[in-house]
C-alpha cells in the first residue's frame, strides 16, 4: 500500500524548507523509523523518518527543492522486507536502484552475501557509507552489527568514537584540500551553495544592522574574585551536581539579575510598539557545524547555577549532534555570546532581532591593573553591550553593564540581590 511522504509540520516562525539529503533512493528497502530523508529550515534540520517496513517508491523533491510545511516529497510502499524484495527487482530495472539497494534485497541468498562481504563496501548501509567517507574510514575496519553482518551508521559512529579508525584508504582521496598535483600556475576553487541556516543568518544579521539604530558600549571586569570562587568550589559543585562550575552560568546569573533592574534591556521591538517582557528568557549563542545558532534557556530566574550549567551542556550536545529542535531556539528576550572560547580579545556584537540587547564576553587577558595606587596583574576580560538606540538610553546601557561587572567582581551581590 502506497502512503505520502510529508515534510513535517513547520512552526510559524519558519516559512519553508529545503530537501537536504535522501538517504534512501527509489525501490531501497528501509525499516520502520529509518531515517530516509533531512529537511534543512533556517533554524534546524528536520529528520523524516519511514513509518513502516518497506520500500521508497518515488521521489518527488530532489535535494536542494524548496518544500512548504506538510508538502508530499515522496512516495513510500509499505510492507514487510521479504515482500518488497521481487517489486525491488522490478523497481531496480526501472528506476536505476544503486548497486547497495540490489545487494540488500537479495541479502537474503547465501550466495549474494558472500559476494557482498568479499567487496567489503557493499554490505554498507548508505548513511553508514556517507559517515565512512566523511571520516575516510576504511569500511572493511568497521565490524558490523547489522543483519547479515551489514555496517549500520551506528556501527560507524562507534568506531570513531572508539579512536580506532584507521587511516584514509589510497582509493579514497581527502577531498578537504585541493590536490597536491597541479599544473603550474593552477589555482584551485571549491564553489558550494550556501545552506539556508548560514542564507538566513545572514539575512537576519544585515537586517539587524540597517534596521536597528545599533551601538555598542565597553567596559572591562576583573576575573579574579569569579575564578577565585570558582577554584575553591568546582569540586565540591560537580560532585554534587554531576557538571562542572563554569563562568557562563555566573554571568547568566549576573545578567539576569540586571535584566530585572533594566527592564528596556529585556524588551522587544514590535513595529511601533515597545514590548516589556515580565520574564528572563536567555538565548546562548553555540557554534556549530552548520552555522551559528542560539538556543535559549527560559525562565533564568528560577534557574540555579547547577540548572544552568546542565542545559548549556545538554544544548552544546544537541547543537553538535544537530538535534536542536525549533522550540529550543524560538523567543528569547535577550542573548549572550562568548567568543572569548575562540581567543577574541573585544568585538562588537551584531544584535539578534527582535531583541534589543547582546552581551559579548571575551578572552580573559592578565594585564597591569592600578589598584590602589600599586600596579597589580590581574586577569581582565572585556564586555560589550550592543543595543538598539530607538529602546535603550546609552544611560541605561552603561548602567547595565556597570551592574553585570559590579556583580561579577563581587558574586555575593547576586545572592544579596545589591
Amino acid at each position: 500500500m502506497s502512503t505520502e511522504i510529508k515534510a513535517p509540520v513547520f512552526p510559524e516562525s519558519v516559512a519553508e524548507g529545503t530537501v537536504a539529503t535522501w538517504h534512501k533512493k527509489p525501490g531501497e528497502a528501509c525499516a520502520r523509523d529509518e531515517l530516509i530523508v533531512d529537511i534543512e529550515t533556517d533554524k534546524v534540520v528536520l529528520e523524516v523518518v519511514a513509518p513502516a517496513d518497506g520500500v521508497i517508491e518515488e521521489i518527488l523533491k530532489d535535494e536542494g527543492d524548496t518544500v512548504e510545511s506538510g508538502e508530499v516529497v515522496g512516495k513510500f510502499k509499505a510492507g514487510a522486507k521479504g515482500e518488497t524484495k521481487d517489486d525491488g527487482n522490478d523497481s531496480g530495472s526501472s528506476e536505476g536502484k544503486s548497486e547497495e539497494s540490489a545487494l540488500e534485497k537479495t541479502s537474503g541468498n547465501g550466495a549474494s552475501h558472500d559476494e557482498s562481504a568479499s567487496k567489503g563496501e557493499a554490505i554498507l548501509s548508505p548513511a553508514a557509507r556517507k559517515l565512512a567517507d566523511e571520516n575516510s574510514i576504511d569500511p572493511d575496519s568497521v565490524k558490523g552489527t547489522g543483519k547479515d553482518g551489514r555496517v549500520t551508521k551506528e556501527d560507524v559512529q562507534s568506531h570513531i568514537e572508539s579512536g580506532a579508525a584507521s587511516k584514509p584508504a589510497a582509493s579514497s582521496p581527502d577531498t578537504s584540500t585541493p590536490e597536491v598535483n597541479l599544473a603550474p600556475g593552477e589555482r584551485p576553487e571549491k564553489r558550494v551553495p550556501m545552506t539556508r541556516l548560514r542564507a538566513s543568518i545572514a539575512k537576519r544579521l544585515v537586517n539587524a544592522q540597517q534596521s536597528a539604530a545599533m551601538l555598542t558600549t565597553f567596559n572591562e571586569v576583573n576575573m579574579k574574585p569569579l575564578m577565585d570562587l570558582r577554584k575553591q568550589y568546582k569540586d565540591g559543585f560537580e560532585k554534587r551536581h554531576g557538571v562542572k562550575l563554569g563562568f557562563m552560568s555566573l554571568f547568566l546569573k549576573a545578567s539576569t539579575e540586571a535584566l530585572k533592574r533594566f527592564p528596556a534591556v529585556n524588551a522587544s521591538i514590535d513595529g511601533n510598539d515597545m514590548v516589556y517582557h515580565g520574564y528572563q528568557d536567555i538565548g546562548v549563542a553555540v557554534s556549530s557545524e552548520r552555522g551559528l545558532v542560539v538556543p535559549v534557556l527560559r525562565d533564568t530566574d528560577a534557574m540555579g547555577l547547577a540548572d544552568i550549567e546542565k542545559k548549556i551542556v545538554e544544548f552544546g550536545t544537541k547543537a553538535k549532534d544537530g538535534k536542536l529542535g525549533i522550540d529550543d531556539m524560538t523567543g528569547g528576550t535577550f542573548t549572550i555570546s562568548n567568543g572569548g572560547v575562540f581567543g577574541s580579545l573585544m568585538s562588537t556584537p551584531i544584535l539578534n532581532p527582535p531583541q534589543t540587547a547582546i552581551l559579548g564576553m571575551h578572552k580573559i587577558q592578565e594585564r597591569p591593573m592600578a589598584v590602589d595606587g600599586q600596579v597589580v596583574v590581574l586577569p581582565m576580560m572585556y564586555l560589550a553591550l550592543s543595543y538598539d538606540h530607538r529602546m535603550i538610553d546609552g544611560k541605561e546601557a552603561v548602567q547595565f553593564l556597570v551592574a553585570i561587572k559590579d556583580m561579577v567582581e563581587d558574586p555575593a551581590r547576586i545572592l544579596l540581590d545589591v
